[in-house]
């Protein structure tokens, strides 16, 4: 679909996969010298609109908030990336448990079966996979790998009014 000439400009910008707009590095710039001047002039957004092209206060608004996102991000950026390394060596080392052989021990002796090898404890294995899980999961809420649920329903509800003749509503 293409733009008309009559199109509005804020209505014209690319977008992406999902049908949001895309920021041009045009408006990153702008939110960024918008949003200085709000916070050194303590201005209306319609003042801001005004003086940075922006269509209407919404979107200068929203503008702010951008530029707002995109301060923080690269601090955000950087903990999500110390807190991956994190969790990946946590991951690893439970690897390293899953692995292991463990024998079962009792009053600090190793158990021997009747066939003389040691028996084999599947408790700190299990523990470890449990672990890994949790890991995992942490990793994925870390990312936003989870999908919502998804909750359908059909039908309607219906009211009842206990105690009340409908005939004396009328």
């Amino acid at each position: 679909m293409t733009a008309n000439d009559d199109t509005p400009d804020h209505l014209k910008r690319p977008r992406d996969g999902r049908n949001r707009f895309v920021r041009s590095m045009d408006n990153v710039r702008r939110d960024a010298e918008a949003a200085a001047y709000w916070a050194e002039h303590h201005c209306t957004y319609q003042e801001i609109a005004d003086r940075f092209g922006y269509y209407d206060r919404a979107q200068a608004w929203r503008g702010i908030q951008a530029a707002k996102r995109d301060v923080a991000l690269p601090a955000v950026t950087k903990l999500r990336q110390t807190e991956a390394e994190q969790l990946d060596n946590l991951y690893v080392l439970a690897m390293e448990i899953i692995e292991r052989n463990h024998v079962v021990v009792s009053h600090g002796r190793i158990i021997y079966g009747e066939d003389g090898k040691p028996l084999q404890d599947d408790g700190p294995r299990l523990q470890a996979i449990q672990t890994a899980l949790r890991i995992r999961d942490q990793y994925q809420n870390l990312h936003g790998l989870k999908q919502p649920a998804k909750v359908e329903h059909s039908g309607g509800v219906k009211y009842e009014v206990v105690g009340v003749d409908p005939e004396d509503l009328t």
